[in-house]
């Protein structure tokens, strides 16, 4: 008589082999998409503050000097391009509820498992593969517009580097 473990590597085997391993294939692609967008999210998010720390850190060392002389034209550019950077960069951090990188355990249970017939893990991986390639267009343009936040903000911090300097040399 099969021992416990011995049944459960009989029952994998028979469902398995009803399951198609491309499907497979394809799901764990989807999902390996779907972390590297998230991985973006959180590089972004880590950019973000070293941008915030560049821009304080220019703002404070470049304007210590360029304020010495009074406060003049490129001063206050200068420093509105500071209070922009620190906009974008809220904008940045903002948390978003709406980026969606897993699924709920508890519809997971519902749909798949508890459900009368069972799914079948080619069925259940066919399905979530598809809602994989929804959130990632879904999140993608979120992830979109927070690169293009990003790169409009160093471009910000650029033109607040150089509003100091030309405060400095009396341009």
């Amino acid at each position: 008589m099969p021992r416990l473990s011995e049944w459960a590597t009989i029952g994998a085997m028979s469902e398995s082999a009803s399951d198609d391993p491309r499907i497979a294939f394809v799901y764990q692609e989807g999902l390996r998409g779907l972390l590297q967008q998230q991985s973006a999210v959180e590089s972004l998010h880590n950019r973000a503050a070293t941008l915030v720390f560049a821009a304080s850190f220019a703002g404070s060392l470049l304007g210590s000097r360029a304020l010495a002389d009074g406060v003049g034209g490129w001063d206050w550019l200068a420093i509105s391009l500071l209070l922009a950077i620190g906009a974008l960069t809220v904008a940045l951090l903002w948390p978003y509820y709406n980026l969606s990188f897993r699924f709920d355990p508890e519809e997971l249970l519902d749909r798949y498992v508890d459900a009368e017939p069972p799914v079948s893990m080619s069925d259940m991986h066919r399905e979530l593969a598809l809602r994989i390639k929804a959130d990632w267009h879904r999140n993608g343009r979120i992830v979109h517009r927070l690169r293009e936040l990003f790169q409009v903000a160093l471009i910000i911090l650029l033109a607040e580097i150089m509003a100091w300097m030309f405060s400095i040399a009396g341009v």
